[in-house]
């Protein structure tokens, strides 16, 4: 199976809607958060949340499922360079 790239933190993706002369500060109060927890966002610290993807939709006129899927695909990614847990499958039977 192909290995697929790693997808960009929703964070990293976040930083490519913000005007260069905006500072971290000015867009933590415009979404009514912390400088400090916006800062970790950007970093990639921080995972997106829901309430988070709906202020981040507001700010930027994007879907907040967008954000969460970035966030989905980003944390699997992650995820999936560990090694697989030994899991054992169940037997689904057919009969209803």
């Amino acid at each position: 199976m192909a290995r697929m790239h790693c997808p960009a933190h929703p964070g990293e993706v976040l930083r490519e809607f913000l005007p260069d002369d905006m500072s971290i500060a000015e867009v933590a109060v415009r979404l009514g958060v912390s400088r400090p927890h916006l800062s970790r966002l950007l970093n990639g610290h921080t995972s997106m949340t829901a309430d988070m993807s709906i202020k981040i939709g507001l700010l930027t006129g994007t879907s907040p499922e967008s954000w969460l899927i970035n966030q989905v695909k980003w944390d699997l990614w992650q995820a999936a360079q560990k090694p697989l847990p030994k899991v054992e499958r169940l037997q689904l039977s057919m009969a209803a």
